[in-house]
């Protein structure tokens, strides 16, 4: 059997900075091993996220086909960085559960749960579970979540 007929697409997970995208590290050597021009994906990730803020963090998840060519997925930014947003805090505490950094209220949970659950992979649960999660996150992060 030749390699060609064993050959698997393969998937490349990176967090890139809406609208930002370039053959820098991680794109470039990420996409660069697995024979895929990176500059063409830079485009096209630059012109599918223009409508979002620059720089918000993008999960992406790039698929390459044997014959490298490739397509992607973007979803939403991470919960932690909905929550530093909403607690107006830079990065989270050194000691979760012990010192806080800031403060998030009962409707910035929900309305980052709103936003999660456009997500592919959350579609399927309830708000209220997506909200739990996202306070977990928050405790992590040591943001209090108050009523």
């Amino acid at each position: 059997m030749s390699k060609a007929a064993k050959a698997k697409a393969q998937i490349v997970r990176l967090l890139i900075p809406a609208g930002k995208a370039a053959p820098t590290p991680p794109v470039g050597p990420a996409l660069g091993a697995r024979g895929v021009k990176s500059m063409d994906f830079c485009k096209e990730f630059n012109a599918k996220t223009a409508h979002i803020e620059q720089g918000v963090p993008t999960p992406t998840l790039i698929t390459v086909q044997p014959d490298r060519t490739f397509t992607f997925i973007t979803k939403t930014p991470p919960a932690s960085y909905f929550l530093k947003k909403a607690a107006g805090i830079e990065k989270g505490t050194g000691k979760p559960g012990h010192v806080f950094n800031g403060t998030v209220s009962l409707k910035h949970v929900y309305e980052i749960a709103k936003i999660k659950s456009t997500d592919e992979h959350l579609k399927h649960l309830p708000l209220e579970s997506i909200a739990r999660m996202i306070v977990g996150s928050a405790r992590s992060l040591g943001v209090q979540v108050v009523p």
